[in-house]
């Protein structure tokens, strides 16, 4: 097997005009985090109006909604193509985001007596169904333009996206809430928060309209056959009903999807709760420097971390265990798993060892994102399938964010110290998934 950066010998000029199509996509995918994450950024600047329980309740609402889109989202994806999807799913959370923006501005200005807890989950409901587009749009566009043994980089392309998207979620936005305070600190313009991500998104709508394209053949390239598992059936026409029975019969998907569910409990269940823990101990003047550093800074080190972990899972997929993805992920599990016991001796520490535990558990829980949700959906839904399959995983990962953030909305509002411990099981239960689909990898039918 070829272990060159271009095992498939494509052109210069194909190379070329495969990033100018992933980019724009991806940034765009990038750019819808910040529109989905910036929830959390704005429970910490609303402070009193906006509860853990009350924050734990709306991120549910919005989660859970995201997780069972994927019945809508997914085969229509695979109908009319990830351009389509990319630009219904970007357009919506603008809207949405704006709608977000408008019932802030008129609670904190306007003196409007709306029960925040209750619009903001309909609106971040809403929100979350036009971000689910995302992930389905970016991976079904992707099948076409790489081949199953190029497919271990392009996973850890997947989790820079993902972690792109974080930092400009939570530092971008925490940006905004520094400079609106500074600005006016009577009466900080919160809003901006939603405002902000909403007007970005449009910039890069137009940028997809002009330049994304579904397939190489769009784009003045031969289509070539991917290797995956629609391999030799191309031709063949699109039957939902044929194409759901692939997805829920498949083992390997459904594995994949429920190890991905504890991926949701784990990523979120830290990557929105260590800000949280951390604005409470500044607001105890507790080591304020530090606890500020990892505030300020916490999008970064996501994005850090995720750029990290997602190359090194994609290098180890491609080039040591033969573009198996279950190895990788179970690796990276068990690292997850002490850190994540780490945690729970470190809570009453200081600030840089519980940063340094969440950051580890950040590289290994987006790079098995990025491996699982964003390869091995392509490798074994195939180029038919593709959004259908990653809208099924993406849907479990949503599923587990909901189950944590309704948990850890009450849990930790009576004790911190079970936030780590609420985490170990699930880790545990991805560690035992990956055993059973360690060796699997795509058959299509034609030889590959």
């Amino acid at each position: 097997m070829p272990r060159t950066r271009n095992p498939l010998n494509h052109s210069p000029a194909f190379r070329r005009r495969r990033v100018l199509n992933w980019l724009p996509l991806g940034l765009t995918y990038a750019f819808l985090y910040m529109a989905r994450y910036n929830l959390t950024v704005s429970k910490n600047a609303l402070g009193p109006l906006m509860s853990k329980e009350a924050f734990g309740i709306i991120f549910a609402a919005g989660t859970i909604t995201y997780a069972f889109s994927f019945l809508i989202n997914g085969p229509l994806t695979d109908r009319i193509g990830g351009k389509k999807a990319i630009l219904i799913g970007a357009t919506g959370s603008a809207v949405m985001n704006g709608i977000m923006g408008l019932i802030v501005l008129g609670i904190l200005e306007w003196g409007w007596e709306l029960n925040l807890t209750l619009a903001f989950s309909v609106v971040y409901a809403m929100n979350m169904y036009f971000q689910s587009y995302g992930a389905v749009a970016i991976v079904k566009v992707n099948s076409s333009w790489f081949h199953v043994r190029e497919r271990g980089v392009f996973g850890g392309i997947f989790g820079i996206l993902i972690s792109l998207g974080l930092y400009f979620a939570f530092d971008w936005s925490q940006a905004v809430v520094n400079w609106t305070e500074a600005v006016n600190p009577e009466h900080p313009q919160y809003w901006l928060i939603f405002f902000v991500p909403a007007v970005i998104l449009v910039f890069w709508i137009i940028l997809d309209i002009v330049i994304l394209r579904d397939r190489p053949e769009q784009a003045g390239f031969d289509d070539f056959d991917t290797g995956d598992a629609s391999s030799g059936e191309m031709d063949t026409p699109f039957v939902l009903k044929d194409i759901l029975r692939r997805i829920f019969t498949n083992p390997v998907i459904l594995t994949v999807g429920f190890i991905e569910l504890c991926t949701g409990v784990l990523r979120n269940g830290v990557m929105h709760w260590f800000p949280i823990f951390a604005k409470e101990q500044v607001a105890a003047m507790s080591d304020v420097a530090s606890w500020e550093f990892w505030l300020n800074n916490w999008g970064l080190m996501l994005m850090i971390a995720g750029a990290s972990g997602g190359m090194l899972a994609g290098w180890m997929s491609d080039h040591l265990f033969g573009s198996r993805r279950a190895p990788v992920a179970g690796i990276l599990y068990s690292v997850l798993l002490v850190a994540v016991i780490g945690m729970a001796f470190a809570l009453d520490g200081t600030p840089h060892l519980l940063g340094a535990f969440v950051f580890v558990v950040s590289i290994t829980v987006i790079g098995t994102h990025g491996m699982l949700s964003g390869t091995a959906t392509m490798d074994f839904g195939g180029r038919k399938a593709a959004a259908t399959a990653v809208g099924l995983i993406d849907g479990l990962v949503y599923l587990g964010t909901g189950i944590q953030s309704l948990s850890l909305g009450y849990i930790t509002s009576t004790n911190w110290s079970w936030w780590p411990i609420f985490l170990i099981p699930f880790a545990v239960i991805g560690i035992l998934l990956t055993f059973r689909i360690w060796n699997a990898i795509p058959k299509g039918k034609s030889a590959h």
